[in-house]
C-alpha cells in the first residue's frame, strides 16, 4: 500500500505543479498570516484546493493536515493522514525564484510511509515509499556517506550556526542554504550535500515527506535532541531536524549543545 500511496502523491504533486506554474509571473494576492507565520498567496490556496480534491477523493478515509487548511482533531482518529505543504518556500515563490516545492506525505502510526517532494520550476520530483528506497525522477538516490564533520557541506539557515547551539567552537563546515525546508531535506537525500540542520521547532508539513525520503536514501533523521521524529501530533510540530549519513549524524549530535528537557 505505501507504494500505491507514493504513486498517488507523485501524480498529485505534478498536478499541483501545473496549478502553481499558472500563477508564475502573475500579480499575486499576498496576505500575511497572524503571529508572524509568514505570507500566503492565492496560489497557495489554489494548490491546497487541488491537492485536497485529488487526495481526499482517492483516499476519503485518510485524515488531512495541511499548512493552508484549518486543523481539526478529526485527523487524530484516522489510521493514515495526509501531511501537506501546498507551497513550501512561499517567499521564494513570491520573489520569482524556482526554489519552492510541493511537499506531500502519508503518515501512519506516527511515521511517514509515502512521500513526494516536487519542484516544478526545476522539474525535480523526489519520492519514496517505506522499505522501497528513494528516487529523484525515477532514479535511485543515496545520501552522502561522509563521516568527517570538518569540511562537510551543510544546508542550514544562518541562526543554526550561533555559538550557543554548539559545544566548543562552531564546526568548520561548508555552509549553504535553500529557502524551502523540504528542498533542503531532499538535497541531502540526493547526496548533493552532506547534512542539514534546523534547530528550531518545525511544522510537520515541512518535514514529513523529506524525513521519509532521507531515511530511504540511507540517512539518519532525528529531532535536534536525537529522538526519532513522529508525525500527526496534536500540535503538529517537531523539535527541529538533524539529518545526515549515520556517521556524520553521530558527530553532529556529539557537537550540538544539549538543551533543557
Amino acid at each position: 500500500m505505501p507504494v500505491h500511496d507514493m504513486e498517488l502523491l507523485v501524480d498529485a504533486a505534478r498536478a499541483a505543479g501545473r496549478v502553481a506554474r499558472g500563477f508564475v509571473g502573475q500579480d499575486l494576492d499576498v496576505e500575511h498570516k497572524p503571529g508572524g507565520l509568514g505570507p500566503v498567496t492565492d496560489a497557495d490556496h489554489a494548490v491546497n484546493a487541488t491537492l485536497h480534491d485529488i487526495l481526499r477523493s482517492a483516499r476519503p478515509d485518510y485524515g488531512w493536515l495541511s499548512e493552508e487548511s484549518e486543523d481539526t482533531p478529526a485527523r487524530m482518529a484516522r489510521d493514515r493522514t495526509f501531511v501537506i505543504d501546498p507551497i513550501d518556500g512561499t517567499r521564494s515563490f513570491i520573489d520569482g525564484s524556482g526554489s519552492w516545492a510541493h511537499s506531500l506525505a502519508v503518515v501512519e502510526g506516527g511515521e511517514a510511509i509515502a512521500a513526494a517532494i516536487y519542484l516544478p520550476m526545476k522539474d525535480k520530483l523526489y519520492a519514496a515509499a517505506r522499505g522501497q528506497g528513494a528516487f529523484l525522477n525515477d532514479r535511485p538516490i543515496h545520501a552522502s556517506r561522509r563521516s568527517e564533520l570538518t569540511g562537510a557541506s551543510i544546508v542550514a539557515a544562518k541562526p543554526n550556526y550561533d555559538p550557543g547551539n554548539w559545544r566548543g567552537p562552531v564546526p568548520d563546515v561548508r555552509r549553504t542554504y535553500r529557502p524551502s525546508l523540504a528542498y533542503r531535506l531532499a538535497l541531502v537525500a540526493e547526496g548533493r550535500f552532506d547534512a542539514m540542520l534546523t534547530l528550531r521547532p518545525s511544522w510537520e508539513w515541512d518535514i514529513a515527506a523529506g524525513a521519509l525520503i532521507l531515511s530511504e536514501a540511507g540517512a539518519k533523521v532525528t529531532d535536534r535532541t536525537g529522538h526519532r521524529l513522529r508525525f500527526n501530533n496534536a500540535h503538529p510540530q517537531v523539535d527541529g531536524v538533524v539529518a545526515a549519513g549515520p556517521a556524520l549524524h553521530r558527530q553532529l549530535r556529539e557537537r550540538l549543545a544539549k538543551w533543557p528537557g
